[in-house]
């Protein structure tokens, strides 16, 4: 386990939920009515649910903001801020942060509001929904150092959502080398789009390979699968099972969050068959 991530998680498999903004001014589903004050409003509620219900860190991210930009327009990166510090002091859990698909302002966010985390990705070569994809990890890492923020801890996605890989290594090698070439804190293995969860034998082939690296589900872990997925990951980030209906596009349910919570200190600690 890295320093950065036990620093920030401890020894537990951690349980990270989703606070899901709105969509940013700029972005073609923004709500000018509802303004920036409408954005705090409804993601203190998500927050406020998600801690009541015990959950071991947040993630902020701006998956409203469809279409998606590599290029994230600085007023996405701006509101994201002002929304995280107008929540910063109701916060008691450690939190994190995902400007997508863009890991320099991810990076600039994480610096500005103190987030102890930060999730993107960071390599590979994809084609995708948005374009030809090519992030630049050495980019990256020296712009988080030089922001002084060596302690932030970088949780690299390796399987792209809404994208297919160009290098045709199968995942576990992919992950196996970006752990060599890029030191990241931990990887996370996703599925095809958002809520959407990776197989089983992908989690368990990359973990194969990355024994003393923190490999973690990004996707579509539901409340019927999470015991299942903690046996082999070491952690889980979960937004669209917590939501109203389990519809990623609605308002966290406290009801929900607290089943799912329930489900996975459970079998974290064992008393799960």
């Amino acid at each position: 386990m890295t320093v950065n991530f036990e620093r920030v998680f401890g020894e537990c498999k951690p349980v990270i939920g989703m606070v899901h903004l709105g969509a940013l001014p700029g972005s073609p589903l923004h709500d000018p009515q509802r303004g920036v004050d409408g954005l705090v409003e409804a993601a203190a509620q998500d927050l406020a649910a998600l801690q009541a219900a015990g959950f071991d860190a947040v993630l902020f991210g701006n998956e409203n903001d469809r279409p998606y930009e590599f290029n994230v327009d600085t007023a996405s990166t701006a509101t994201m801020a002002y929304v995280i510090g107008q929540l910063k002091s109701t916060l008691t859990v450690p939190f994190g942060v995902n400007v997508l698909w863009d890991p320099l302002s991810s990076i600039a966010l994480a610096a500005a509001t103190g987030a102890h985390f930060v999730r993107e990705i960071f390599t590979g070569t994809y084609a995708s929904d948005m374009g030809p994809w090519t992030p630049d990890a050495a980019k990256a890492m020296r712009y988080r150092d030089r922001l002084g923020r060596t302690d932030l801890a970088m949780l690299y996605n390796v399987s792209a959502e809404f994208a297919h890989s160009l290098d045709q290594r199968p995942l576990p090698d992919r992950a196996r080398s970006a752990v060599f070439s890029s030191i990241p804190d931990a990887v996370l293995v996703s599925g095809q789009i958002t809520g959407e969860a990776a197989a089983l034998s992908e989690l368990q082939a990359v973990k194969a390979v990355l024994p003393d690296t923190p490999v973690l589900a990004n996707t579509g872990v539901k409340h019927d699968t999470v015991a299942e997925v903690l046996q082999v990951a070491d952690g889980c980030i979960v937004g669209s099972s917590l939501k109203v209906d389990g519809d990623t596009w609605n308002a966290v349910d406290p009801e929900r969050a607290v089943e799912f919570m329930q489900i996975a200190r459970a079998a974290r600690e064992g008393r799960l068959a």
